[in-house]
């Protein structure tokens, strides 16, 4: 099924906006566009339900629905229970967190594996955890490709080995890593399996029920919602795990890793995510459950996505004054591409700016993945991102303003 980009584009106010008119929008992977329908539920619950949710009156009931509604739709939508999902301030918070009840859980000399492809909000806080005697042992990509191969970890896991961490994709090398097959070698060894799906999420929704993580962490500021972190923690796990809020809260799943308070009318308009996705199958006649949708959803987002991105890896592969970071292949990666360039990536992005390109200059907190490929962080990469509402000509504007300035 192909996806209808113009209605796409239709249900996102930022392309009908006159200040960003012109402009094409390649920095995705730092934060989406937001849809129309998280934009009018989160208007909707700051004029009309901005009371303390969940008390008696008719104003706090609803707005106690609304974030329960949230809840409940995502965690259709991603395969996995109710209160197996949670929000929090960011994905980086999030994390930080679940470091803090793992700390807790694990003895010294229990291991915990780590990458060095990953942004630094799924390695810096488990690494920080060998203060407290806990072994780290480190996943090493591959210098050239920067692939992440499953045999390499093989060789880490033993019955020491407690947690697995890495990313479903890396913000810098755009790989897909294969959740699954990964997931199933940590498992075989008696660890648990944290997934940081930041740089996943935007380009579909995943099935987490079928892709078989413990922990599953992104950021509804990237998948066209507001500025909270999504974090869905299996109730085997979950259990296990220390709770880190109010004792009175332990018993709930989803209030156990979330010690502060949430934010009402974020969390509430998230199910604004769920209605988009809603909308984009009904347009294209899908039907069947919220999983079912989502999937087909996740399926037509990423197939777009492969057809634009493949003529922008051929016009960077073809040139020989950069290096393109991660496949030349669509298949099997994001849309989210990094270049090393002769000079700091900040610097193309500016020259970009002056052609309507909207994109992204730096480390992007990838400080290690570009280390272990001999990119200097300093100088960084050009990061050239996008997602299913870009359309052809676009891209086409971006490769004819590369070939310019470059």
């Amino acid at each position: 099924m192909t996806l209808d980009n113009e209605f796409a584009r239709a249900q996102f106010p930022a392309f009908e906006v006159p200040s960003l008119e012109g402009q094409a929008f390649f920095e995705n992977a730092g934060g989406s566009y937001t849809s129309r329908f998280v934009i009018d539920r989160l208007t909707r619950f700051y004029r009309e339900r901005k009371v303390q949710p969940y008390g008696p009156y008719e104003a706090s009931r609803l707005g106690g629905e609304e974030m329960d509604e949230a809840r409940t739709r995502l965690a259709a939508m991603l395969g996995v229970e109710t209160d197996e999902l949670s929000f929090g301030p960011s994905t980086t918070q999030n994390t930080y967190v679940l470091a803090q009840a793992v700390r807790q859980w694990m003895k010294p000399g229990e291991a915990i594996v780590v990458t060095d492809q990953d942004h630094e909000a799924n390695t810096g806080p488990w690494r920080r955890l060998a203060e407290a005697g806990i072994e780290l042992r480190e996943w090493k990509i591959d210098p050239e490709s920067g692939h992440l191969d499953p045999a390499a970890l093989e060789n880490l896991l033993d019955e020491n080995v407690r947690l697995v961490c890495f990313p479903h994709c890396s913000n810098v090398v755009g790989e897909v890593n294969p959740v699954t097959e990964i997931t199933a070698m940590a498992h075989a060894a008696g660890a648990f399996v944290c997934v940081d799906g930041v740089s996943y999420a935007p380009h579909g929704f995943p099935n987490l029920g079928e892709l078989g993580p413990d922990i599953y962490l992104f950021s509804a500021y990237k998948t066209y919602g507001p500025h909270q972190g999504i974090m869905v923690i299996r109730r085997d796990l979950g259990a296990q795990l220390p709770n880190q809020a109010h004792y009175f809260n332990a018993d709930t799943l989803y209030k156990r890793f979330t010690p502060a308070g949430p934010d009402h009318a974020q969390v509430a308009a998230c199910a604004g995510m769920a209605d988009y996705v809603d909308a984009l199958a009904e347009h294209h006649g899908i039907g069947g459950g919220p999983a079912d949708r989502a999937r087909a959803v996740h399926d037509m987002m990423r197939a777009h996505e492969g057809r634009l991105l493949q003529p922008l890896l051929d016009a960077l592969r073809a040139r020989n004054d950069l290096r393109l970071l991660g496949p030349e292949r669509a298949e099997g990666r994001a849309p989210t591409v990094a270049v090393a360039l002769r000079e700091p990536g900040l610097a193309a992005a500016r020259r970009l700016a002056g052609h309507g390109i909207m994109a992204g200059g730096g480390d992007f907190y990838a400080l290690r993945a570009l280390k272990a490929m001999g990119v200097e962080p300093e100088r960084g990469v050009l990061r050239l991102s996008f997602v299913h509402y870009t359309s052809s000509e676009e891209v086409d504007r971006l490769i004819g303003a590369l070939e310019r300035e470059l």
